[in-house]
Parts: C-alpha cells; sequence; structure tokens
C-alpha cells in the first residue's frame, strides 16, 4: 500500500506543481499523515518525498524501527537541532518547490525551516522555496483502501461488543466514570489500543451536553444514558453513541428516541454518492425540524473516520465535501434538551456502490438495569 499511496502523492505534487513534500513531526496531525504514507508509528520522525525518492529522517532511537515499520522509505540519520540535519536532507532540491503541511507546522518550525533555506547561500532562485499547502495527504485518506475498510470494521466491531457489555451491566448507582472505566477496560482486555477519545458518558439532564464529560455523579433509574466511545486497533479508530434508559422508558424518552432513530435511518437510507455533506446532513435534519426540533440538533450529521476520529468528509451545514465511494464516515443525528437530556444514535458507514453500508451491529434502543 505504501508504494501506492506515494504514487498517488506524487501525482498530486505534478497536479499543484511541486517538486517534494516535507512532513514535518511532532507538530499535530502530522504523525499520521506520515503512518499514512511510510507505515511509521513511532513519535518523531520527518519525511521528504520528492519526484523520485522517499526518506524518513529520524533519531537514533528509531533507525532499527524504520527498517521495520517503513522498507519503501531511505533512512535518513538525524544528530542534534533542525539546523543541523535539514541541509543534508534537502541538498540537491535548489530551486525547487519544496511544500510543506501549512496545518500542521507550527510557526516556530516554520523559522527553522526558513532560516535553514536562508542559510544555504547562492541566489535565491537557487534555494529551495518554501511553499504553504493544506490537505494533500488528507485527500488521499478521503478514500479508503479495502484494507483500511477492514481494519475500521475490527474496530467497529470492537466497540460494538464492549458497549454492549457494559450496557447489559450498568445499573443504578454506577457512576458515570464507572461506565466509561468499563468500556475502556474492556477494550484493552480484548485486543484494542485503548479508546479512540475519552468516553462521553451523560445521564440525565447532564446528556443535554454534546461532548459532555463522565463524572463520579451515580446513574439514577428512570433516566437516559447517552454513552459515546470509540476504539483505536492497529491505528484505525471507531465511533460509536447510544443512547440507552435505566428501567422502562417513559413516553418523553420514547417521543425523543423515535423522533432522532427516524431521522437517522432515513438518512443511512438515503445518502448517496455524489451528494454533499450539507445535503447528506438535511436528509437527517430536516426529520428533526419537521417534528418540531429543529433547534435542538446543533450540530452536523457526521464526520470522516479513518486514521483520525475526525477527519473529511464533512457531513454538516455548508459542507461542499463530496461523498464517493470508499468513504467511511458517521451518522450521528440528535436531539439536546435543556434541564431534561439528550438522544444522540451513531453508526459509522461506509459508501459502496454508490449507497451506505451500515458498518455499527450495537443493539439501539436498549433498555438496562430495569
Amino acid at each position: 500500500m505504501t508504494k501506492q499511496r506515494l504514487e498517488r502523492l506524487r501525482a498530486k505534487l505534478e497536479e499543484h506543481n511541486l517538486d517534494a513534500l516535507f512532513i514535518a513531526s511532532p507538530e499535530t496531525g502530522s504523525p499520521v499523515n506520515r503512518r499514512y504514507l511510510s507505515g511509521f508509528t513511532g513519535s518523531s520522525a520527518y519525511l521528504l518525498i520528492t519526484r523520485d525518492d522517499a526518506v524518513i529522517a529520524t533519531d537514533f532511537r528509531y533507525w532499527e524501527q524504520v527498517g521495520q515499520q517503513a522498507p519503501d522509505f531511505r533512512l535518513y540519520k538525524t544528530v542534534g537541532g533542525m539546523e543541523k540535519w535539514l541541509p543534508g536532507l534537502i541538498e540537491g532540491l535548489g530551486g525547487a518547490r519544496l511544500a510543506f503541511e501549512a496545518g500542521h507546522v507550527s510557526y516556530q518550525t516554520y523559522r527553522a525551516m526558513r532560516k535553514v533555506v536562508s542559510a544555504l547561500g547562492g541566489a535565491e532562485a537557487e534555494r529551495p522555496k518554501l511553499v504553504a499547502t493544506t490537505n494533500l495527504v488528507e485527500s488521499l485518506r478521503r478514500i479508503k483502501e479495502p484494507e483500511e475498510i477492514a481494519a475500521l470494521q475490527a474496530a467497529v466491531d470492537l466497540g460494538d461488543a464492549a458497549f454492549q457489555h457494559v450496557a447489559e451491566r450498568v445499573e443504578p448507582g454506577w457512576t458515570e466514570k464507572q461506565v466509561a472505566w468499563e468500556i475502556e477496560k474492556y477494550i484493552r482486555e480484548h485486543g484494542g489500543d485503548g479508546p479512540s477519545f475519552d468516553t462521553i458518558v451523560a445521564g440525565g439532564p447532564w446528556g443535554a451536553l454534546p461532548h459532555a464529560y463522565p463524572r463520579d455523579r451515580a446513574l439514577k433509574k428512570g433516566e437516559g444514558i447517552v454513552i459515546d466511545m470509540g476504539v483505536r486497533l492497529d491505528g484505525y479508530v471507531s465511533d460509536l453513541t447510544r443512547t440507552i434508559f435505566l428501567g422502562k422508558p417513559d413516553d418523553q424518552f420514547k417521543r425523543i428516541y423515535d423522533i432522532v432513530l427516524a431521522a437517522q435511518q432515513t438518512a443511512e437510507e438515503l445518502v448517496e454518492a455524489g451528494m454533499t455533506g450539507e445535503q447528506a446532513h438535511l436528509l437527517a435534519h430536516n426529520v428533526i425540524e419537521e417534528a418540531g426540533h429543529g433547534d435542538h440538533f446543533g450540530h452536523g450529521l457526521g464526520h470522516g473516520v479513518g486514521l483520525q476520529v475526525h477527519e473529511a468528509p464533512r457531513l454538516g451545514k455548508e459542507s461542499k465535501d463530496v461523498l464517493a465511494d470508499g468513504m467511511v464516515f458517521t451518522i450521528e443525528p440528535g436531539i439536546y434538551l435543556t434541564d431534561w437530556g439528550g438522544v444522540r444514535i451513531e453508526d459509522m458507514v461506509v459508501l459502496e456502490n454508490g449507497r451506505a453500508r451500515i458498518m455499527s451491529r450495537a443493539p439501539k434502543l436498549t433498555t438496562a438495569g430495569a
């Protein structure tokens, strides 16, 4: 897969009239792109990809690891700060358009890179020209390869199992933190690397906060509980939300739950390749709005999932991202009512043959502790 990804990236460089791409580390986001292109999972390394070469630059701690994980890359051994080794790495790129990831490079790192280039000497035209770019690698990551979809499905399956394990056991008196811990423990005990993000467990009125955090508060019989969780497995991640009820659901909970479920099912049935993210969002939003709760669904319908929990495409208001086969994303409508709570239901889906195939199999409308 590495060779194929490099060729696709080189086509992108050609398309944008770029001669090379420098991926810095450890700025936010870059480790993911670095892993995607090279297979390297260490915490510190840099990539330089040109039309005919692929180099990974790192220090002594990772030289052996590079040989094991990134055999398609030439190892460039670094010692000391960037000013000591970067000149040798970019030697031979005089006059080249050298791209870097604007969204993942701090100003401090950019200044260090610019200082190195300026110190190379010679006429300005004979030095590499730093060119800020965005989403070069991310645009490749939008469409998942079959191996990636299989890896994502494995993470989804483990997340489904972790949720069901806990949902069948939770009872009044458990704290929100206890629920979150039991989920994480199950994930780790069954081969997962850990949760893909901090698990959300929100009982009763706390569920009105879409991004609530688990507290020491004990859960009570007769209230809904929003559980938003995910798994990290072999680098790929999952994202799942279910809303359960401790005891027998009351009429209001059933009414709100049914609206959200209808919105989600509508979106899953009707979303298709060629739609924009905004059009997909409206499939669910219109159902909720017609039920009188349009103002209570304030976030987007979903987001891409892969090596990161949130990546392209984005499904939401004003999103112009065009959906295509091979994209994996969430469909997660919700309704949130102050002083009452919330209901959110989230599945991961993959677009195949123009339509959504649902990857998440965790049960919905789970009543626990009755």
